[in-house]
């Protein structure tokens, strides 16, 4: 009797795991090698939020068949429309995926607030997602995508981009070494915001764009006129849009002593900033978080600055020599040593100087990355898995949106305590309010 033919297709080769790759016959391109392509072997994939930085989000997956691009703001997506004319374009992501059934994939660069409905409408229908940082908007959300993500066996990256660079491996490889001893405290910053941030709500009532729609821009944020202190930049500093310097930043610098040190829920957290009101997160703040051991690992404190504000410069540092890259970075203090960093993990030193050049680096032990949307692409092609996974993402995600709550309530300097367990504050009612918001009629997770 004659075997039955596997009659696998190429949309459910996609959806599979890797497992299922060997019974299709098109050859995943990582096995064909790097910079190959197959005609068969692009994803159909559909981009949401195409201007600023999806612009170069696109531009990052054009490897593969861009079929859908979704964006609210004609005027400022303009450029990504006009590379690609073939695509299909729409204003509401909703329609965008009733209509197009072929979509393999979906990148979401829109405004924080609404990373976790498209993500979530995605992954519902089966379509692997990479979501710009932050993952989202609200713990719940973060967690509620992670769960997502398991029950759908679907590819999800997080575009961190320093997490697929090489600085970041070599930081997990020498911290994991020894080479600075047991590290017991972190220090992170950033200059920004580079935006308003510690305003109240304008009272100008300026017509909407024509090239805007303000409704579906708005998404599942509560209702609000049109005024250009939000769009197309500036939504990072507003509470309802944004998450802040330490939502937009955290990603990239954080994620590095997240990663090293294996990090996951902290124990507590305690803010401290300029004047913060109901609208808009404080010009500069401070957070400090505590973390338990894990394993071997000693307790971590790990302190976040922004807004000019910084660690104190380590003696080991030699004058004149930058902290970090000038505008950011990350200081590890270990009970052997210092090491320091620049914004998205790059240029990892031990300091002072003298004692890199002693160091003798282990072996590259980390697989290395052909970039953060590449890996995502692979991944979904049957190659290795990617690395900022929305598990992972979502709790990188969950520990800078604690500091975010940390920076709102009435308390200032209140330290909250937090179960990562349950997901909730255990001292601070107030706090929990901000775990999750409600969304307007119409808009669902």
């Amino acid at each position: 009797m004659k075997k039955k033919k596997n009659k696998m297709n190429r949309r459910d080769f996609i959806k599979k795991s890797t497992a299922a790759a060997a019974a299709f016959t098109i050859v995943p391109r990582y096995v064909l090698g790097r910079g190959y392509t197959a005609p068969s072997d692009k994803l159909n994939m559909a981009c949401v939020g195409v201007g600023g930085k999806g612009y170069s989000d696109t531009h990052g997956v054009a490897s593969e068949n861009i079929v859908a691009l979704c964006d609210v703001d004609e005027l400022n997506a303009a450029k990504t429309f006009n590379d690609f004319p073939n695509a299909k374009r729409y204003t509401d992501f909703r329609v965008m995926l009733e209509k197009e059934k072929n979509i393999d994939a979906v990148t979401v660069t829109t405004p924080d607030h609404n990373h976790a409905v498209v993500a979530m409408a995605a992954m519902d229908l089966g379509k692997h997602v990479y979501v710009q940082k932050p993952l989202t908007h609200t713990v719940h959300e973060a967690r509620m995508l992670a769960k997502k993500t398991k029950e759908m066996g679907v590819m999800t990256q997080m575009g961190n981009q320093g997490h697929a660079g090489e600085g970041g491996r070599l930081i997990n490889e020498w911290i994991w070494d020894g080479a600075i001893g047991d590290v017991t405290e972190v220090h992170v910053w950033t200059n920004r915001p580079i935006w308003p941030q510690g305003i109240g709500r304008p009272e100008t009532l300026p017509s909407v764009p024509e090239t805007l729609d303000w409704n579906q821009w708005l998404g599942p944020a509560k209702w609000r006129p049109y005024h250009p202190a939000y769009v197309p930049f500036a939504w990072r500093g507003w509470m309802d849009f944004g998450t802040g310097a330490l939502g937009d930043m955290g990603a990239h610098l954080i994620d590095h002593p997240y990663w090293a040190l294996k990090l996951e829920y902290p124990d507590t957290v305690q803010a401290s900033g300029s004047p913060v009101n109901d609208e808009t997160y404080p010009n500069a703040s401070m957070v400090t978080y505590e973390f338990p051991a894990r394993g071997s690992m000693p307790p971590v404190k790990m302190v976040w600055y922004d807004g000019g504000l910084t660690p104190p410069r380590p003696k080991e540092l030699e004058p004149g020599r930058k902290m970090g890259d000038g505008g950011g970075g990350v200081l590890f203090y270990g009970t052997k040593g210092k090491l320091m960093c620049s914004t998205y993990g790059n240029n990892p030193r031990i300091i002072p100087e003298t004692a890199m050049r002693e160091y003798q680096r282990p072996k590259k032990s980390i697989p290395r990355s052909p970039g953060i949307r590449e890996e995502w692409i692979e991944a979904i092609k049957g190659g290795p898995p990617t690395t900022s996974h929305f598990e992972y993402a979502s709790k990188l995600t969950e520990t800078m949106l604690l500091g975010c709550i940390a920076l709102r309530v009435k308390d200032s300097n209140a330290v909250l305590e937090w179960d990562g367990k349950k997901g909730q504050f255990t001292n601070y009612d107030e706090a929990n309010a901000f775990i999750h918001k409600e969304y307007r009629d119409g808009w669902t997770l």
